[in-house]
């Protein structure tokens, strides 16, 4: 759209239209009627009320309303609150007007009955949140930790110099690294994976006052557990029944699933970082396809434009992730509505989240492995075997070998001639000698394939 504000609206639109369904201002209006319907439905059942059962038919055209919930409907609701000036008495009006000449023409005063608005808002926040999360941000996930575990199958006995502090270190292989990363992603997708949101359904000050004054008798947080339950079944979220709040749902659980999403994002925020400064250091290439241009005066240029655009949304939805759950669980007394124009902008940071997925999967799918070039440069630091042979030399109690090894190597070039030359040199038995002239840069990997493989 040429007057999108939003880059997510606009030059991305086409990349995170999956999360279209689950975000923004259209997406509310539906998740609105689905919980508004629902609750008919439910409070139906339940018989606690003089409500009248509803019929199959009835339940299907209630039904109706959010299956087939169109742009047609959502223009309907708009026309609404353009008169109430209240986003959800609006739904409500949309539902009952729906209802005129029905069958269920008797039943338009049960809609919305003992509700407040937040009722309403929590209940499609939350379906919003997780449905999205499972049916979008999750699959989205699962992919990038496969084609992680695919590269750390792949590579895992190919030895590559490691770096600590930005130094040759002691070596470790290409597929291991590889691993910790699909290691730390697959833990944070499988505690978002199972993760419950809370819902509540008390009134305006979480009493169930509007309630009770008119069935007394009822058991409303049987209710309230019952319709939590029947909501999580016929839309798939991950729900449950929170039944001591104020006016508002607490928000816990939203701060708790953005820090889970944080937490994924600023894992593969680093593993953007790695990747590129391993594409950096010509162990990763890239791969061209034809007509695409890397700089605009330097023809040679093939930039890792992917992992950038990635690093770049994920810094954007961390922010706001973090910003929500710093305030969302926060509101004054019973209730106040700073926290409404706030859930708003959840879907801006999914979207930057899923498009920061989406450009590092389209970055991983486009690397190769330079062989050459990791074994050439792990070759070119053979003082990383200073470890093992300072190690064995502890094991058969050799006088302060640390200091000998510190000696020879530390900030110095050496070769394996000049190992070889220190081994000679040592008063030690042949067959340690033989052992320690053994030890390679490329053999000293410990156990980085084995690790590897656990991915």
């Amino acid at each position: 759209m040429i007057d999108a504000i939003n880059p997510l609206d606009g030059r991305y639109k086409d990349k995170v239209k999956p999360l279209a369904e689950y975000f923004g201002e259209y997406a509310l209006m539906k998740y609105r009627v689905m919980m508004e319907c629902e609750f008919l439905v439910c409070l139906a059942d339940s018989k606690i009320t003089t409500l009248r059962k509803l019929s199959t038919a009835e339940i299907a055209l209630l039904r109706n309303l959010y299956n087939n919930f169109s742009e047609k409907s959502y223009n309907a609701i708009k026309k609404f609150e353009a008169t109430t000036n209240h986003d959800v008495k609006a739904v409500e009006y949309f539902i009952k007007d729906a209802l005129k000449g029905t069958s269920l023409k008797d039943a338009m005063e049960w809609v919305h009955f003992g509700l407040t608005s937040e009722d309403t808002n929590n209940c499609a926040n939350a379906l919003m949140l997780s449905l999205g999360s499972r049916n979008v941000i999750l699959p989205a996930i699962v992919g990038i930790e496969n084609m992680l575990r695919t590269f750390a199958k792949e590579y895992k006995n190919l030895p590559m110099l490691a770096r600590t502090h930005g130094q040759s270190a002691s070596p470790t292989t290409l597929g291991k690294e590889f691993a910790v990363f699909t290691a730390r992603i697959k833990r944070q997708r499988e505690q978002m994976a199972k993760y419950k949101i809370l819902i509540k359904l008390n009134g305006a000050t979480g009493n169930y006052n509007a309630f009770v004054s008119a069935y007394p008798k009822a058991d409303w947080l049987g209710f309230t557990k019952k319709f939590t339950k029947h909501l999580a079944e016929i839309s798939g979220a991950e729900l449950e029944a929170n039944l001591i709040t104020t006016q508002i749902e607490s928000h816990d659980t939203y701060a708790e699933l953005f820090d889970m999403m944080r937490r994924a994002n600023t894992i593969m925020l680093d593993l953007n970082q790695d990747i590129w400064r391993y594409i950096s250091d010509g162990y990763l290439s890239q791969k061209t396809k034809a007509g695409e241009v890397g700089s605009s005066t330097m023809p040679h240029k093939v930039n890792p434009i992917d992992f950038e655009n990635s690093e770049g949304n994920l810094g954007i939805a961390n922010s706001l992730f973090e910003f929500f759950a710093r305030k969302l669980p926060i509101s004054r007394l019973q209730r106040d509505l700073s926290d409404s124009t706030v859930e708003r902008a959840f879907g801006t940071a999914f979207g930057h989240s899923y498009l920061a997925y989406v450009s590092l999967e389209k970055g991983l799918g486009k690397i190769g492995v330079n062989e050459n070039k990791i074994k050439e440069d792990l070759l070119a630091h053979p003082e990383v075997v200073a470890e093992a042979i300072q190690t064995v030399l502890r094991r058969e109690g050799y006088p302060i070998p640390y200091e000998a090894l510190k000696g020879l190597t530390r900030g110095k070039v050496v070769t394996m001639e000049d190992f070889a030359v220190f081994i000679d040199g040592l008063d030690v038995n042949k067959n340690i000698k033989i052992e320690l002239k053994k030890f390679t840069p490329q053999s000293y990997i410990g156990l980085a394939g084995k690790i590897a493989g656990m991915a």
